[in-house]
């Protein structure tokens, strides 16, 4: 059996938040020859297989599923190493707790930056290969053969020289008891047999029956549900409420203070709960931020672009101030992007059931460990009294990486030991206490010899940082390194270009309305920044938008590759039907290079029908392809959202838009054709679920000067009246 060890609480929740920053680890799992038995007391191989008496393996999951295909790439890798039969795979969660426990056997829980594969593809793989290795020694053992005798292939053993066989299920036991091999040889990728296949997804059939549970399916015997409000001011307090005017309302258990900053309601059902809440009287202190706009923010930014103002440098090469003395001519634009929302189609709850020697809390959550440190901070209890349960989450998009919705949902259970509540955010709740899409403003200088070589780039982002905010020991001298997305030298999100003179900087301005992790982060509005302008500059230079981005590329053959493909397909150089028009552009993100072309028609000059909109994608390696394409025109979907409706605005200090009928998303009518071009060239792990939404805004900009003249420089298109056809 194993023991939790106990851990002091104050020193678990600072080193959870150190290691969320990125570990390297080994294959740290316990064994020994006591067998380690799942739930129903099947032997577990090791931490990433169970094997039933029936041949079911289980393949252990640490990564949240919300939609991105996660937890069917990763199960594709433990078995394509396992060798076993996909039939018969299914997939369960560890909890944080238990990965505590066993000194983090199952590595990092955080699911977001597109990382789920590609930072912990070699480790996984090499818990199905060390399986694999275990179940054919354990054969071999039982034969009294030698181990390299024995072959293995969905699920069989085989030893070859006699024939004889045996399944997983048979010596799952006996090889539970052995020692893991120290040497594990993982298989080339051109050998893959089940990764690198568009397999069908494994959580797809009970979504669509309805069996899959959420976090807002959770029912516990008992159970009572919350219903919360914090001040609809950022930073602002609760100042007092008036509870003996709901006290008598119908379900009404319990009105209980949140921090200094949130009251709740506590009744029989969520609904009861939040008619209380709404009848209930607040006064909020809503302080100094209550005087905030969103023209009092952009002005501020604004303000940043002032050569006297510092910031911090993110890319630099040359003498910008010296190319821009000779230069021929020069260009300048000012671009801006917004606050945005996540508007996940389930609202942030979290059920929480607190005793006086246990916390235990069941949602869905982006990173498992955190909302594991914060149950435990919270509760004030040791972190072997305290579990998380995992939920598969209804929307992510980097939103459930944040714990605040955890941490109120312990709050409240403390307040009433022994029974299980539920906490649920209403739809304006959630929309006006988000951690927003970054809101920024770029402006961008460059300059243009005789013959009309782009000789220099200056870009000043004014702006938020998200590490400021959410992670500020990330910070490396006072600077956000993320916010250079796309724009940096070298790595995992460099620029495609070689430009003789750059300065890429960042004045940094924090506005009171907290940012977040919003799905493709930074790049979103970089790669609109940055492609926009390259096309302000062919145009001045009077030459094609594709050529004079192909003269600057020839030392980033990746990223050139993806752009070559999508103006191959969408058919670039060659004349577009009458009435359409093209736009182009490419990026890098997460590790992967990504292109995109659209079609579009435009009519009275405001309504924009995206055609067809041409995407290619270099991660690397392709585990699902299948899956690849559909994250690409989900990508398209948050991307195309994002450009034409996602704005946030702020009025007297709060967020305005309080629902989808003032915050919308686009309709199934309004969805382009989209083509994916997978194009792995090996060698790395990149990401797919976020990069490709990069493109999709730039591109349809582009397109929509060549079919107006008119160059859109801000977000989103719905405060330019410009809408979708």
């Amino acid at each position: 059996m194993n023991h939790m060890p106990r851990l002091n609480r104050r020193s678990f929740v600072i080193g959870s938040a150190a290691l969320g920053s990125g570990l390297a680890l080994g294959l740290d799992i316990p064994f020994g020859p006591t067998v380690v038995r799942a739930a129903d007391g099947s032997p577990e191989v090791n931490a990433w297989v169970v094997i039933r008496p029936d041949d079911t393996v289980v393949i252990r999951i640490a990564r949240s599923e919300m939609g991105q295909g996660t937890l069917t790439g990763l199960a594709q890798l433990v078995a394509e190493e396992l060798e076993c039969d996909w039939s018969k795979v299914t997939t369960e969660y560890p909890t944080p707790g238990q990965n505590v426990a066993r000194k983090r056997a199952w590595g990092d829980f955080s699911t977001g930056g597109s990382r789920g594969i590609r930072t912990s593809n070699e480790y996984v793989r090499k818990g199905g290969a060390t399986a694999r290795m275990m179940l054919v020694q354990a054969a071999a053992n039982e034969w009294k053969v030698p181990a390299t005798e024995c072959t293995s292939v969905n699920s069989v053993i085989t030893h070859t020289p006699t024939g004889r066989t045996t399944t997983y299920g048979k010596v799952a036991e006996a090889a539970a008891k052995l020692e893991p091999p120290a040497d594990v040889k993982l298989k080339d990728p051109k050998d893959w047999k089940l990764a690198g296949k568009g397999v069908k997804r494994l959580d797809t059939a009970d979504k669509t029956t309805g069996k899959m549970m959420y976090g807002i399916d959770v029912k516990l015997p008992g159970m009572l549900n919350a219903a919360i409000k914090a001040c609809p001011v950022f930073g602002g307090k609760l100042k007092s409420y008036d509870e003996a005017k709901i006290a008598n309302m119908k379900g009404v258990k319990k009105v209980v203070k949140v921090g200094d900053y949130a009251v709740a309601v506590v009744a029989d059902t969520w609904w009861h709960a939040k008619t209380a809440l709404d009848a209930l009287p607040i006064v909020w202190d809503e302080g100094e931020n209550a005087k905030v706009s969103s023209a009092s923010i952009a002005k501020w930014l604004e303000e940043g672009f002032d050569a006297s103002q510092p910031a911090f440098v993110g890319n630099e090469n040359g003498d910008v101030k010296a190319a821009f003395a000779n230069a021929a001519k020069t260009v300048e634009a000012v671009y801006s992007y917004p606050y945005q929302n996540h508007a996940t189609m389930e609202p942030l709850n979290a059920t929480a059931l607190y005793t006086a020697d246990r916390c235990e809390v069941w949602c869905g959550t982006q990173n498992g460990e955190a909302a594991f440190a914060a149950t435990v901070e919270v509760a004030g209890l040791p972190s072997d009294k305290c579990d998380v349960y995992k939920q598969m989450l209804g929307g992510g998009f980097g939103r459930r990486g944040n714990t605040d919705y955890v941490r109120q949902a312990v709050a409240i259970a403390k307040q009433m030991p022994g029974t299980p509540i539920k906490l649920l955010w209403s739809r304006e709740e959630d929309m006006q206490h988000g951690a927003y899409h970054p809101v920024t403003q770029c402006k961008m200088t460059g300059a243009l010899d005789a013959d009309n070589n782009l000789t220099a780039l200056h870009m000043r982002i004014s702006g938020q940082s998200i590490l400021f905010s959410l992670r500020p020991a990330a910070l490396v001298n006072g600077k956000d390194p993320a916010t250079f997305a796309g724009l940096n030298a070298t790595g995992e999100a460099a620029i495609g270009y070689s430009i003789p003179n750059l300065l890429i900087d960042h004045s940094m301005r924090n506005p009171h309305v907290p940012p977040g992790f919003w799905r493709g982060v930074n790049v979103n509005h970089n790669a609109i920044y940055l492609e926009c302008f390259m096309d302000e500059l062919a145009h001045s230079a009077g030459q094609d938008p594709l050529e004079f981005r192909r003269r600057l590329m020839s030392k980033h053959p990746k990223h050139l590759a993806v752009l070559n493909a999508v103006a191959e397909r969408i058919g670039w150089g060659t004349p577009a039907p009458k009435g359409v028009y093209r736009g182009l552009a490419q990026h890098m993100g997460y590790g992967s290079y990504v292109a995109g072309a659209a079609e579009i028609s435009v009519s009275d000059g405001n309504k924009i029908k995206v055609l067809r909109i041409v995407a290619a994608t270099d991660p690397g390696y392709a585990v699902n392809p299948a899956q690849i394409e559909r994250q690409i025109a989900g990508s398209f979907v948050y991307g195309l959202s994002g450009l034409f409706y996602g704005g946030c605005t702020v009025k007297d200090g709060y967020i305005e838009q309080t629902n989808f009928d003032t915050y919308n998303s686009m309709r199934i009518a309004e969805m382009p054709k989209v083509e994916s071009i997978i194009m792995p060239s090996g060698g790395f792990w990149g990401g797919v679920g976020e990069p490709t939404i990069c493109v999709a805004g730039p591109a349809v900009l582009n397109a929509y000067f060549a079919a107006t003249g008119k160059r859109i420089r801000s977000a989103p298109l719905r405060d330019q009246n410009i809408t979708f056809a």
